[in-house]
């Protein structure tokens, strides 16, 4: 997972394949000009949080269709915990489409568990609106 930092337009190609609503380049650049956000990850996958005061967030993950299945998700929500701990993040937050259960199984396999839900959060490609559960991990228990 080391290596050349992504770029923008990296980390929006590889959005756009993991997404049917991908972000786009300007939102990754505003984003990454953001003081506490950094990404991990590489041309496969890469995932994007943000740490502020005793607080992280996972602001989004992605990985290429082509590299899922292989244990890459799990390995940079792993490193992702380490850092934003490194930076003194006491916990981590995200929101996940409550449809989205990969997702799910494996932010509860490293240790999230739902407090919350977040009613019609994502607006799908059709139109339609999607719940999200927001997830927390403690990192102090």
């Amino acid at each position: 997972m080391d290596g050349p930092t992504l770029s923008p337009d990296q980390l929006a190609a590889i959005h756009a394949e993991a997404f049917d609503a991908p972000w786009e380049k300007a939102a990754f650049a505003q984003l990454l000009d953001s003081t506490g956000v950094s990404v991990l990850g590489d041309e496969r996958g890469f995932i994007l949080t943000r740490t502020v005061a005793d607080e992280a967030e996972i602001l989004t993950i992605g990985v290429r269709p082509a590299c899922r299945r292989q244990g890459l998700a799990r390995h940079l929500v792993e490193q992702a915990i380490v850092a934003t701990r490194i930076l003194g993040a006491q916990r981590m937050f995200l929101e996940v489409a409550e449809n989205n259960l990969a997702a799910i199984g494996l932010y509860r396999a490293c240790g999230f568990e739902q407090v919350g839900l977040r009613k019609n959060y994502y607006t799908r490609t059709d139109g339609s609106l999607e719940h999200a559960l927001v997830m927390v991990l403690n990192f102090l228990q």
